[in-house]
């Protein structure tokens, strides 16, 4: 089971990797969004290689698709939270309507034990240059 303090660390990860623009976060129109998804055992193989398919697709061929962050819980790999930061929401609305997300939707269906999506806001970020 997902702890609330494993939430908290996976938050706090993904969002340092992000870069620091405050002007530009006052004006923010993108589309923060956490999925957490629990994913049958006997079929995680399957299902991370129909996920890598559909981020590596989308980030090719949407523009509206800027970043996915996907991670799993070290103690339980069937624990995946996905990190998803679009355009604004017109970007993600398209994005579930491309044959890439519906196919990849079809092809997990049984896969995946529960989805839990959540939308958030930005209230700071931290990297590296070059990162």
């Amino acid at each position: 089971m997902i702890t609330k303090k494993t939430i908290a660390y996976t938050i706090s990860a993904i969002l340092t990797i992000l870069i620091i623009n405050t002007k530009s976060m006052a004006q923010d129109h993108k589309i923060y969004r956490i999925a957490k998804i629990t994913v049958d055992p006997a079929q995680l193989d399957k299902y991370q290689a129909a996920l890598k398919e559909q981020m590596t697709t989308a980030i090719a061929v949407e523009p509206g698709v800027l970043s996915y962050y996907a991670v799993s819980d070290k103690k339980d790999a069937t624990h995946i939270t996905i990190f998803e930061i679009y355009a604004d929401s017109t970007a993600y609305q398209a994005h579930i309507q491309t044959p890439h997300f519906k196919k990849y939707k079809e092809t997990v269906k049984d896969m995946v034990k529960s989805l839990y999506l959540e939308d958030v806001d930005v209230i700071g970020i931290a990297k590296k240059p070059g990162m």
